[in-house]
C-alpha cells in the first residue's frame, strides 16, 4: 500500500496486514503525519475485503514513545482552538483502531510510552516481548491521558488506570500481563511466533461472525445483565444463525472439513 511516509503496510501473510510505524530515529512517536496516516490506514484496510486481520507494530528496537515531544511543545504555544482541533484528530484516530470491524493485534517490543499505551490498549489483543515496558507517562509533562484515558480504564479497569497515570511509574512486561495491559508474554525471539500463532487462531473464525463479536462486545458493560441487554444478544444470535456464514460453519463442521473462510 503505497502513499505512506510514517508508515509502512505490508501483507505478513494472506489475508494479514501489518501496519508498522516507522520512525525508528524518534522511537516511532507519533505527530499530525503519522495520526492522519494510522487513521487513514485503518480506515483502509477496514474496507479492504482480502484483509481478515491487521496487526500494528513498530520498527526497530521500541514500539512507540508516544507523541513526539516536538509536537507536544508545538501544541504548548497554540491556540485552544488549534488544541481542541488536533486532539480530535488524536482521539479519532484512536477511536478507529478500537472500532475496527476486524481482528487488530500488537506486536510490542521494546517501550511504550504515553500515546503508545493508548495504542496498545485499542488493540483488541496486545502481544509483548518479555522487554517490554510500559508508562502512561504524560503526566511528568504537565499533561494529562485524556484521549487515550478511556482505553487504558478498558483495558485494566478504573483503579490500575488511575494509578498509572498518576505516578507515571514505567512498569515491566510481566506486571502488564498481570493487570491486562497485554494478554499474552513471550521471550523476545519469540515475539513474531507468538503473533503468528494467535493470527492463525484468528483466521480460523468466521469473518463476519468477528465482525458481529466486536460489534455486541461494545455495546456491554461491566454491571448487571438488564433486560434490554438480554433482548440484544438473544436479536443478534437468532440474526446471525441465519446467515450464510453460519449455515457454512455447521456444514463444515459437520463434514469433518475446514470452512471456506480458513486460509488453504
Amino acid at each position: 500500500m503505497a502513499g505512506f511516509v510514517t508508515l509502512r503496510i505490508s501483507t505478513r501473510a494472506p489475508g494479514v496486514a501489518e501496519v508498522t510505524m516507522s520512525r525508528p530515529a524518534v522511537f516511532n512517536a507519533f505527530d499530525e503525519a503519522m495520526i492522519g496516516e494510522l487513521d487513514a490506514a485503518f480506515a483502509l484496510l477496514a474496507e479492504d475485503g482480502h484483509v481478515r486481520v491487521i496487526v500494528l507494530a513498530g520498527e526497530g528496537k521500541h514500539f512507540s514513545a508516544g507523541a513526539d515531544l516536538q509536537w507536544m511543545q508545538r501544541a504548548s504555544t497554540a491556540s485552544r482552538d488549534w488544541n481542541l482541533v488536533d486532539a480530535r484528530r488524536f482521539a479519532a484516530m484512536l477511536a478507529r483502531i478500537e472500532s475496527c470491524p476486524k481482528p487488530t493485534l500488537a506486536h510490542v517490543q521494546g517501550a511504550a510510552l504515553g500515546g503508545g499505551v493508548g495504542l496498545v490498549c485499542a488493540c483488541d489483543i496486545a502481544i509483548a516481548a518479555d522487554n517490554a515496558s510500559f508508562s502512561v507517562s504524560e503526566a511528568r509533562f504537565g499533561i494529562l491521558p485524556a484521549v487515550i484515558g478511556p482505553y487504558v480504564v478498558n483495558a485494566v479497569g478504573k483503579r490500575q488506570a488511575r494509578r498509572l497515570a498518576l505516578t507515571a511509574t514505567r512498569i515491566k512486561a510481566a506486571e502488564a500481563l498481570a493487570i491486562g495491559l497485554v494478554q499474552q508474554v513471550v521471550a523476545a525471539d519469540a515475539l513474531d511466533a507468538a503473533v503468528d500463532a494467535t493470527v492463525a487462531e484468528l483466521l480460523t473464525g468466521g469473518p463476519q461472525a468477528q465482525r458481529e463479536i466486536k460489534q455486541l462486545f461494545a455495546q456491554l458493560a461491566l454491571g448487571p445483565i438488564t433486560p434490554e441487554v438480554i433482548e440484544l444478544t438473544a436479536q443478534t444470535i437468532s440474526r446471525v444463525r441465519g446467515s450464510d456464514e453460519a449455515r457454512e460453519g455447521f456444514a463444515a463442521f459437520l463434514g469433518k472439513r475446514p470452512a471456506s473462510w480458513i486460509p488453504k
